[in-house]
């Protein structure tokens, strides 16, 4: 049985190497991510998600900026959270590491349904979520699922069927919020948490969406007919940001297709990452403030009015 067909307004369709391979399967130490309990332990949730989706195909896209260090313990745990559970496959962006993030990730392809897509060159976040969901719509059939998360252990995988069974029971994204209760942050900066909160908190007042407190986090689960039918719509323009500004974009082009959203706590566990933040704030502030600027046309404020 696969989701159901995905109903958006009055929009609706039916159509269908290495070294490096023994760390790939250790988990973090002292992980403790907490995973929200609505209906039953991630397992539970996991194997009925499992039965009511065969079929059909997990996507999960990966940019990754020099993650080798983060993704042997992500990938690991992708692989106990969703072996023998999910049918799915790993799409790893690597964005012109400098580091071994390719080698790393293609060592895993023997254990793992895992493909490294290269950037020659550093393009940004935006490019390699723009070069994966491409590569997801060209591929995916519309009764799969498609999960963007981040690259660097801090998103947990073991909350994906919960926000699996949230598509089943009727939502066409599904937003993994650090906004709704049930949620946490460890180990976030100030800085950065203080630039989420005021740019979910201006985004909620311009431009709301129902069902979304958190516009901004890369962790989101879409039905993969809405990505397909963005992209149908705008093609390579579906991201137009240059940073980390692209989530928030990507969901406010999705809106005009009136999906239903639900939101899931998340637990982020930025505490587990390796490296140094690849986000710049002043960059980071620049780009929303260049992306509200664009909601605020007048051509757009009255066709949303409309």
């Amino acid at each position: 049985m696969t989701l159901a067909p995905v109903r958006l307004g009055t929009f609706i369709r039916s159509t269908s190497s290495g070294s490096r391979a023994g760390a790939i399967v250790r988990t973090a130490r002292n992980s403790r991510h907490t995973i929200p309990r609505a209906g039953g332990s991630s397992a539970r949730i996991a194997a009925r998600v499992a039965t009511r989706i065969a079929g059909s195909q997990v996507w999960l896209v990966l940019p990754a900026y020099n993650e080798a260090e983060n993704l042997p313990p992500l990938l690991g745990r992708v692989g106990a959270a969703w072996s023998g559970r999910l049918r799915f496959r790993v799409l790893v962006v690597d964005d012109g590491s400098r580091d071994d993030t390719a080698e790393v990730a293609e060592t895993m392809a023997g254990r793992l349904p895992v493909e490294v897509i290269r950037h020659e060159r550093n393009r940004g976040l935006a490019a390699a979520i723009r070069t994966g969901i491409r590569e997801v719509c060209r591929r995916a059939r519309d009764g799969d699922v498609v999960v963007t998360m981040d690259a660097d252990n801090s998103h947990p995988p073991e909350l994906v069927p919960l926000m699996i069974e949230r598509l089943q029971a009727g939502h066409d994204i599904v937003i993994a919020s650090r906004f709704v209760p049930g949620a946490r942050e460890e180990g976030v900066p100030w800085r950065r948490r203080l630039l989420s909160r005021a740019a979910g908190m201006v985004f909620r007042a311009v431009c709301p969406i129902p069902g979304v407190r958190d516009y901004t986090t890369g962790f989101r689960a879409y039905r993969a007919a809405v990505l397909k039918e963005l992209w149908g719509r705008h093609g390579d323009r579906l991201i137009e940001a240059a940073a980390f500004s692209v989530m928030t974009e990507l969901l406010l082009k999705a809106r005009t297709l009136r999906p239903r959203i639900a939101e899931v706590p998340l637990v982020l566990r930025y505490d587990l990452k390796g490296g140094a933040s690849k986000m710049r704030l002043g960059r980071t502030l620049r780009d929303y403030a260049r992306l509200l600027g664009r909601e605020l046309r007048p051509h757009r404020l009255t066709r949303r009015a409309a």
